[in-house]
């Protein structure tokens, strides 16, 4: 079945360069991604943090702008309290009730949120539900740049590298 996102191959590397992801030996790979999605990759638990991010802090908001059940939000705020990215706030205490807020590791998630809508209104929706304007007065437009040349970030324009090893730690 052919959906937007198959419809074009963004990720197959500029031609004769040699592919040294695809070429390493085949066993399961240690990934920041994968330690992310363990975290974050779970539907209720990104649109939680939407919601935080729009300023929704209270659980019964949360429950109603995102739609997850009761029971589903309260496990996915507390796996998100435990990695970090949230933290409770008692604003009541009889009977004690909290607030969600992010912290600094939720809040760093803005730009991948970001992204995730902007891939969402190109691939998985006819119409935006909701458009951002930027400080400068327009509708946001952005790129993913090197901060030290100031060039477009692509899938073409990164070599992987293993980072350096700590001190006392062998070769693999």
């Amino acid at each position: 079945m052919e959906t937007k996102a198959t419809r074009e191959d963004g990720g197959a590397g500029a031609p004769g360069r040699r592919n040294v992801m695809a070429e390493a030996p085949l066993r399961v790979r240690p990934c920041s991604l994968a330690a992310s999605l363990e975290i974050l990759g779970e539907r209720w638990s990104l649109l939680a943090v939407r919601e935080m991010a729009y300023g929704v802090h209270r659980f019964a908001k949360i429950a109603g702008f995102t739609g997850a059940s009761r029971d589903i939000l309260t496990d996915r705020l507390r796996k998100l309290e435990e990695a970090g990215v949230i933290e409770r706030r008692q604003y009541s205490e009889h009977p004690p009730r909290y607030e969600y807020h992010l912290t600094e590791a939720g809040r760093e998630l803005f730009p991948v949120m970001i992204s995730l809508l902007r891939w969402g209104d190109k691939w998985a929706v006819d119409s935006p539900a909701v458009v951002f304007r930027h400080i400068c007065g327009e509708q946001l437009a952005f790129e993913l740049t090197c901060t030290h040349c100031g060039e477009q970030v692509t899938r073409q324009s990164l070599t992987p590298l293993r980072p350096p090893r700590p001190e006392g730690h062998g070769s693999v």
